[in-house]
Parts: C-alpha cells; structure tokens; sequence
C-alpha cells in the first residue's frame, strides 16, 4: 500500500511539475532590430578594446558593484582566472591587460549569437583568437570563447558581465 501511494504521488508530482514548468509560448522577448542593435555594440566593443580605448570601454559597462568581468589574473592568490565585481577594478584590469603589450580581439562574427533572455536582458557569444602577452601569456593567438549579460539600462545596452574563457586544447588522439 505504501509503495503504490508513493508511486502515485510521485508520478502526480512529475506530470503536475512537467506541465507547470513547460513554456505558455516561446515568443522571442527581443525583437530582430534590438538583436541587431546589440550585435552592433559589440563589434563597438570590440573594436574599443582593440584601441585600447578605456574610457570608451568604461562606458560600455554597467555602472554597478554588481558589473563583472572574468579574465586571466597575474595575482597568484586569485588563481589562474578570477571574477573582478564593479568598475573600479574592472577599469583596472581591463587596463592591466591593455598595457601588458599587444591585445588583440578577433571575433569569429560568422558565428556571434545574440540572444533575448528577457525584454531588458540579453546574451551574446562568440568564439574568439586573443593574442596578448598579460600574466605570463607568450603573445600568440589562442582559442577563447566570450560570454556577454547586456542589460538595457533606459534605451541603451550595457555590459553586466563580460566572461572570456580560454578553450582548452584538444584531447591527444588515441592511436
């Protein structure tokens, strides 16, 4: 009796929660001319990055203690790569970075994906080669990929969080 009881309300739980969970609609919450509009501000972010233009890349970020950015740290306490909350210290790792020796941005545009996650948020993507020669990098270009949260803030989108992640390289083949 006590099994066929916990069968039953196990199976009502499940198909009471696939039903409650699954969407009313899968309208986009953004509509093309604001996807395009945020593909636009990234190849502006890109492209300031590229300059080495900091003050510009400042005001492409929200300005909030909650603003993020996950990069490569030089400071072995941090770890190898670490998160740096608000824009004081993103401003300086950002510059950090930039003043190391040459950094280079490429994103591989045929694949940046930009998404709505709701009206006021937004997720970008992109594979990406970074040369840079920061916290003991050789300068060569390597595989990354990039991760952006755009938060509208009034009518325009600002950077939340920016989160490069280097791809590791490819398992050896076994032979």
């Amino acid at each position: 009796m006590y099994k066929t009881l916990l069968v039953t309300l196990t199976a009502a739980a499940l198909s009471t929660g696939s039903v409650a969970s699954a969407p009313a609609a899968s309208k986009e919450p953004l509509d093309a001319a604001t996807l395009g509009a945020i593909k636009s501000k990234f190849g502006r972010l890109m492209e300031l990055a590229n300059k080495h233009d900091f003050k510009a890349l400042h005001e492409m970020f929200w300005q909030s203690p909650s603003a993020l950015l996950v990069a490569k740290s030089a400071i072995p306490s941090e770890g190898n790569w670490a998160g740096f909350w608000g824009n004081e210290a993103i401003d300086q790792k950002l510059h950090d970075i930039g003043s190391s020796g040459p950094v280079v941005l490429e994103p591989d545009y045929s694949k940046l994906r930009v998404v709505g996650l709701t009206r006021d948020v937004a997720e970008s993507y992109v594979p990406m080669n970074i040369t840079v020669s920061y916290a003991g990098q050789d300068g060569t270009a390597r595989p990354f990929l990039m991760i952006i949260n755009w938060l509208r803030v009034g009518n325009d989108w600002k950077v939340a969080s920016e989160i490069i992640l280097p791809v590791p390289p490819a398992p050896a083949a076994k032979g």
